[in-house]
């Protein structure tokens, strides 16, 4: 699968070259690299203390919920594991979502303030995180990878765009109500927010936005200060200075961020009594909770798979563990008045960056954040409205970048159309329906590809979906899968699920194609080639054989390939 925005910030890190010694462990075997991950955890916590505040601000809820939320999780993900250097929290990518949830519940707040729906949307973040910790005690986390790449993409880009967009009051110091729902509206507002904006502030979120996109260049990262700490930290100290030297505290409060004194007085908890007394309320709540655990599962999970590509040590998650993780996060972190938590691209390749070895950086993260609320909450005092709405735009700008248009293309032209179908689709509808229509194009177009290709009408649909691989040949020395139906996003899960299960035998293993097999899509090839890496490095060897029967749509090596007629 296609890394996602936070994923292909992790992605597209350098990764470092393996250290000779045994690759660390979590648990208490981690605690002997406690130099490293108190360090690394340290340096996250300068992100997140900006990155969490703002997507709460995005969400629809004040900054504080959003930095419970990261220490939740980095209190939980160490005990329960997964994974070995990803940063949990509050996720940019979750934000749209979380708030047009609020809304649908009674209405979303501010920076200052939470909405009426923010209760009962705790309650839903609840019922997901139930819902995840069954979904990983069944081994239902595989089913995120039916999802196509280009649509995982598109719903990401899509979501880069709404946030950007949202960001927009707090980027030109608006300190009025909003009352725009939708990308439209958005846009139409702008003119309005800027003319009764504060122009110092302004000027503030622009020079934090210019910092932000010198300091993430490819020129900047030459320097070694700009690789070992991200964009958000210069972001950030520049917004501050500025902040100090225009005098917006003075000007106006509201410009500023405001932390309680007691950060736990007033922490708002879930209402479950009172949804469960409104029954008018139920659909909507049972869409969230279909909406949050649908885009929880794909984002995390291609986060962590990212984020394995540029470990150091080249340990694999658990994707099971991490769903589960996942959930016993959500759960604590709705009870005690947190949003949502996954996986996070950012913190985590500043987490590698850092120095960072185990799941213990995240916790240290996580203690710094306490650290900062209850014995240094002047600091956040500190940072303007307008940095944060600079670091969302920001993050925004990176989730719809034009270089993963022009990779996609790259890929092949069907996958740009798909892309910009499901970005299309989310904005013109919600998450979940954008989600399924690029689903639903993508299942149109395979099935077009394998009936040309010579599959019978009457087997077309159920072939897409069943287990691509028919037989497995096994003797000391190799194994052989004959795979005889078009491998494609809906049924690949089967022949990885396959491959994987001989990561542990160094065997000589060939997939073999046969006439059956009509189609091979580019997430099928994506999957097939990482589950390749992964026998090679168990001193094994995967051969595809029968390749050169398909017809390729572009040079990409995971290019959509079809069957040659005849």
């Amino acid at each position: 699968m296609l890394s996602s925005s936070d994923a292909a910030t992790a992605a597209k890190g350098t990764a470092v070259p393996a250290r000779p010694d045994q690759p660390p462990e979590n648990g208490r075997a981690g605690l002997r690299h406690w130099r490293h991950d108190l360090l690394a955890g340290f340096v996250v916590s300068l992100v997140s203390l900006p990155l969490s505040s703002g997507i709460a601000i995005a969400s629809g809820a004040p900054p504080i919920y959003g930095l419970i939320s990261s220490i939740i999780a980095g209190l939980v993900f160490p005990f329960v594991g997964g994974s070995y250097v990803t940063i949990s929290g509050p996720a940019a990518g979750l934000a749209p979502a979380l708030l047009a949830i609020m809304v649908s519940l009674g209405g979303a707040g501010s920076a200052e303030s939470v909405g009426a729906g923010y209760e009962m949307l705790l309650v839903v973040i609840f019922i997901t995180g139930v819902v995840q910790m069954i979904m990983a005690r069944a081994g239902l986390a595989r089913f995120a990878a039916i999802f196509p790449a280009s649509v995982v993409e598109g719903m990401l880009g899509a979501i880069g765009v709404l946030i950007l967009v949202k960001a927009l009051p707090l980027f030109v110091g608006f300190t009025g109500e909003v009352h725009a729902h939708g990308f439209a509206e958005y846009l139409g507002a702008l003119p309005g927010w800027i003319r009764a904006g504060d122009h110092a502030a302004a000027a503030v979120g622009i020079a934090s936005l210019v910092v932000l996109l010198a300091t993430g260049s490819k020129a900047a990262r030459r320097f070694q200060i700009f690789q070992k700490a991200p964009p958000h930290v210069f972001g950030a100290l520049i917004g501050t200075i500025g902040a100090i030297a225009l005098g917006l505290a003075s000007r106006d409060p509201k410009l500023m961020i405001s932390v309680p004194a007691n950060p736990l007085e007033g922490v708002t908890l879930p209402a479950f009594g009172e949804l469960l007394g409104r029954p008018d309320l139920w659909t909507a709540a049972a869409v969230g909770v279909v909406t949050l655990t649908l885009i929880d599962g794909v984002e995390s999970l291609a986060t962590a798979q990212a984020v394995d590509r540029i470990d150091p040590f080249h340990r694999r998650s658990e994707p099971s563990r991490v769903l589960g993780a996942m959930g016993i996060s959500n759960v604590v972190s709705s009870l005690v008045g947190g949003l949502t938590v996954i996986p996070g691209g950012v913190k985590s390749k500043t987490c590698i960056e850092a120095g960072g070895r185990t799941l213990w950086a995240n916790f240290a993260n996580a203690v710094f954040l306490l650290l900062f609320l209850f014995v240094a909450p002047g600091l956040m005092a500190l940072l303007p409205k307008a940095t944060l709405g600079a670091i969302l735009v920001y993050t925004g700008w990176k989730m719809i970048h034009p270089s993963i248009a022009r990779h996609l293309a790259h890929v092949g032209g069907e996958q740009l159309v798909l892309y910009g179908i499901t970005v299309a689709g989310v904005l013109a509808t919600d998450l979940l329906e954008g989600i399924l229509i690029g689903t639903a194009a993508k299942l149109v177009l395979v099935a077009v590809h394998a009936r040309r290709a010579g599959v019978p009408a009457g087997k077309l649909l159920r072939s897409l979906f069943a287990n691509p691989v028919r037989e497995t040949e096994q003797t000391p020395s190799a194994v052989v899968l004959h795979v005889d139906h078009p491998v494609v996003c809906f049924n690949a899960y089967k022949l990885i699920e396959a491959l994987d299960a001989l990561v542990d035998e160094p065997r000589h293993v060939t997939v073999r194609l046969e006439a059956g097999t009509a189609v091979l899509d580019h997430t099928a090839l994506e999957a097939l080639k990482a589950s390749g890496a992964n026998l090679r490095s168990a001193e094994g060897a995967v051969h595809v054989e029968g390749l050169d029967v398909f017809d390729a749509r572009s040079p990409h090596p995971t290019a959509l390939r079809v069957r040659r007629a005849g």
